[in-house]
């Protein structure tokens, strides 16, 4: 999990605010590159007032999330 925190610190990274969730809480979408250049979305949620992130899930970005995060917008 210790190489997740990496993309929190991608200057270039994308977050997005999802608010389309039941879980009661405030989730958020991140997409990022690693060292090793692979584009993840990653959603998480932040607790004890932002010092505890909570990493809900991660996977591979899709062609269209590398693109847009690659600033291609075609």
């Amino acid at each position: 999990m210790k190489k997740l925190s990496q993309f929190f610190y991608d200057e270039l990274a994308i977050q997005f605010y999802q608010n389309d969730n039941d879980a009661g809480e405030d989730r958020f979408l991140l997409l990022g590159q690693s060292a090793t250049h692979k584009v993840l979305m990653i959603c998480h949620c932040e607790r004890d007032t932002g010092n505890i992130v909570r990493i809900i899930s991660a996977r591979k970005a899709t062609k269209n999330e590398r693109k847009f995060y690659e600033g291609d917008n075609k």
